[in-house]
C-alpha cells in the first residue's frame, strides 16, 4: 500500500500544496466576493462540492488561519492579504485568457 508523501516544511511548498487542492481556491474566491456565507450558502455556489469535501476543505482553511467561523464562514486578515495578493494573477489570467474558449470538462 503506498504512503502518502511527507508534508514539506517549507513554507511556499505548504501553501502550494493547499491551494492546488480541489476547490480551495473557489472557496476563497467565493468568500472573497461574499463574506459570512452559511456552509449551505458556500456548497450553493460551489455547485458540485459534496458536503464532506467543503467540511474538509473549510477545516484545512480555518487551520491554515485562512477562514474564521465567525457569524458565517469569513477571511481572516491572512485571508484577505493572500487574495489581495492573488489579485495580479486574477488579472493576467482575465486578460490571457479573455479570447479562449474555455475547455471542456469531463
Amino acid at each position: 500500500m503506498p504512503t502518502k508523501a511527507p508534508r514539506s516544511t517549507r513554507p511556499i511548498m505548504r501553501l502550494l500544496d493547499l491551494m492546488g487542492r480541489r476547490w480551495t481556491l473557489r472557496i476563497l474566491w467565493e468568500l472573497h466576493q461574499q463574506p459570512g456565507q452559511t456552509f449551505r450558502t458556500l456548497r450553493e455556489r460551489c455547485a458540485d462540492i459534496s458536503p464532506s469535501v467543503l467540511n474538509t476543505r473549510l477545516t484545512e482553511l480555518r487551520e491554515a488561519r485562512l477562514i474564521a467561523a465567525e457569524d458565517g464562514y469569513t477571511l481572516t486578515p491572512e485571508g484577505r492579504e493572500l487574495g489581495c495578493l492573488m489579485m495580479p494573477l486574477y488579472h493576467w489570467a482575465e486578460e490571457h485568457f479573455a479570447n479562449e474558449t474555455p475547455p471542456k470538462e469531463g
